[in-house]
This record gives C-alpha cells, structure tokens and sequence, in this order.
C-alpha cells in the first residue's frame, strides 16, 4: 500500500481573487508581500481599464519620491511598516503601457505623518484595499519637455 499523498499548504490569499467587480469599476483586496503597483497595472491590462481613478488604505512598505526639478527625477525615501491612512492615483496609458499617478500619506507607530508621490509600494501586515472607479475615456500621459514629467493628456 503506497503511503498518503501530502498535500502542501497554500496561503489563503494565495489561491483567493485579488479583485472583484462593482457597477463603477472594482474592489481590489491585497495580502502581506503584495506589490500594490504591480497588482494594480496588471488590472489595468486583464481588464482592459480604459482610465481610472482609485483610493486605498491599508499597512504598507512605501518608497516615496520628491519631484527634483534640477534632475528631472524623484530623490526617493523609502520607510517599513507604516499605515497607509490614504491613497490616491489615476490609471492612464504611455506607450501601450499602463501609468500610475500615485500619492499617499502614512503613519509611523509614534503617529508621525509623512506623504507624497509614491514610487513603490509593498503590502505590510495586514492588507491593503484599493476602490478603483473606472473611466469610459482612454487616457494617455505624455512627458512634459519643460518639466520632464509625465502628465495626463485629456
């Protein structure tokens, strides 16, 4: 007699939708590890989400940027374990791309606020949830020559 087939153990969140639609768009829940970012322009192109806008909150590991205008680019600042007490952005398209325009604010344990244009954003403890209210319209970001940002094009 052959002995049992052991079976490993797959996290919850592993085999669980991460989003569910709604009659303005969808509810997107994210687990520990998740990559907010990513999650989020994966959507954008399962779904073939013409524009978006979107809000969340949630415990995270961010990276913000601080527009450097001299440079052209964002001076990053990266912290761990925060709570996200609001998220905003916009989905749009840059070379048949998806392009996030993302900004937060979180908190530290001594309740400290910090915020700004999020580069990256790591699901923490917890979860993140994310409402994204899609749009009928495609929009496009195209970079702006005097500024060297990538701005919506209406």
């Amino acid at each position: 007699m052959l002995p049992p087939v052991q079976q490993q153990s797959t996290p919850a969140h592993a085999v669980s939708p991460k989003y569910m639609s709604t009659p303005t768009g969808y509810v997107m829940v994210l687990r520990q590890g998740d990559n907010v970012l990513y999650e989020l322009e994966q959507l954008a192109v399962n779904e073939k989400i013409p524009s978006a806008s979107f809000s969340g909150f949630g415990f995270v590991h961010p990276t913000f940027g601080f527009w450097n205008a001299e440079k052209k680019d964002y001076d990053p600042k990266s912290m761990r374990d925060t709570e996200m007490a609001s998220m905003t952005g916009s989905i749009a398209w840059k070379d048949d791309k998806p392009a996030l325009h993302v900004h937060g604010v979180v908190t530290d344990k001594n309740f400290n606020a910090f915020g700004g244009h999020i580069l990256a954003l790591e699901v923490g403890t917890g979860s993140v949830e994310i409402t994204i209210t899609v749009h009928k319209k495609r929009l496009e970001r195209e970079v702006d020559q005097t500024t060297g940002a990538a701005v919506l094009r209406l």
